[in-house]
């Protein structure tokens, strides 16, 4: 590595950021380390709402057309090398790959954490984590390798349905069948199971499948941290999902931060099992048969959450920089819980979902977002996100 990606910051010119890829977590990194002082550069397809901050001053989008990794490739590999020294941030699954897979060559010319790229592309198979978790002694729930759409025979054997179509690898689910912010299907008996399967691998995609924890959204929780170079926990945080869109399938609509002892404790067992260094989230359902909390996967970058530990008085974004560049780390004892993280359009696609199953009354829903609430993109004296974000949708 170079004298200027290796050493510690010890005054003058902060190094800068290269953030890549993701949406509101990249917006919640840009707006707590500009106002620090630190150049931020934005690295996401060309036309993000996110890029119309006024927080980012050093936009570099690139062509969706072209690919994530091409455009980082050429960005930060190239000969140009205006951006050595800069610490890289990953903010979704392409960003971790990119990162795991070109590691030597970026260690090089660029400051990044402490994290086990092999062990980093690990996490990004879901069948690899359920194996992960079962050597850390972390209960997962049932789960079947399958090659081909016959295996649906197998598999209907021996599972209780419903039961998950789940793809190993999120962000390349998504780029065929994400529309909506799908993550994988569900199959309700055989016939649907063997289709559904005969499609994914049809596209070209690894899949698996996994036994569906029965119960509602609400027993989703997740145990946030950062583990440092030497095994040692800057934070511990934990959060619970109280609705998604669509139901049990799709993406978190409404969180709130409060503490778990129990979640905590099974997502420190399993990242000290594994051996993780970094910025990792792990998410638990538990399973109403038998009271266990089951894993439902692991994330080992900044999450979508991100603008709600921020909020809660967690500011992963600096302590990440700090602990990069060696500066000195905050200390963090607590944070604030109470605080809900809200999407009110598709939550309000969640309520009208629920509504139309009977589970959740016009009433109720107001009711449970009668709360001080945290706003993904909006800022007041930022509203720039928020309001391409809305334009956005309104695009035929």
């Amino acid at each position: 590595m170079t004298d200027r990606s290796t050493g510690p910051a010890t005054g003058g010119e902060l190094p800068a950021v290269v953030v890549l890829g993701g949406s509101v977590n990249a917006l919640s990194i840009v707006r707590s380390l500009t106002p620090r002082g630190v150049t931020v550069h934005m690295s996401m397809p060309v036309g993000r709402p996110e890029l119309a901050t006024r927080y980012c001053r050093n936009a570099l989008p690139f062509d969706p057309a072209i690919g994530a990794v091409t455009a980082w490739r050429s960005l930060l590999l190239g000969a140009e090398r205006r951006l050595d020294g800069s610490v890289l941030l990953a903010c979704d699954d392409d960003a971790i790959e990119f990162l795991a897979s070109h590691h030597s060559e970026l260690a090089a010319r660029y400051r990044l954490d402490a994290a086990k790229p092999e062990l980093h592309l690990d996490l990004l198979d879901k069948q690899r984590t359920l194996e992960l978790a079962r050597t850390a002694d972390v209960p997962v729930p049932n789960s079947w390798q399958v090659r081909e759409a016959a295996d649906a025979s197998r598999v209907a054997a021996a599972a209780n349905f419903p039961v998950i179509v789940k793809p190993l690898h999120s962000h390349r689910f998504q780029k065929v069948f994400g529309k909506g912010g799908r993550k994988f299907f569900v199959a309700n008996q055989e016939g649907e199971l063997r289709e559904l399967l005969a499609r994914v691998l049809d596209a070209g995609l690894e899949t698996m499948v996994v036994e569906k924890c029965p119960g509602p959204d609400s027993l989703l929780g997740s145990y946030y941290t950062y583990i440092d170079g030497d095994g040692t926990s800057l934070f511990h945080y934990t959060k619970r999902i109280i609705r998604r869109f669509p139901k049990n399938e799709g993406i978190a609509s409404y969180h709130v931060a409060e503490w778990d002892e129990e979640i905590a404790a099974m997502g420190q067992r399993f990242f000290k099992g594994i051996g993780f260094r970094g910025l990792g989230n792990v998410e638990f359902k538990r399973d109403l048969r038998d009271g266990s909390l089951r894993i439902i996967e692991c994330n080992p970058r900044f999450t979508a959450a991100q603008e709600l530990l921020q909020r809660c008085g967690i500011d992963t974004a600096w302590l990440v920089y700090t602990s990069v560049v060696g500066m000195p780390v905050p200390k963090i004892a607590s944070y604030r819980q109470g605080l809900h993280y809200w999407y009110p359009l598709r939550d309000f696609r969640a309520y009208r979902e629920l509504s139309r199953l009977g589970e959740l009354s016009l009433f109720g829903w107001l009711g449970s977002i009668c709360h001080r609430q945290v706003l993904p993109r909006f800022r007041l004296f930022d509203p720039m996100p928020a309001i391409r974000g809305l334009m956005r949708r309104r695009k035929p």
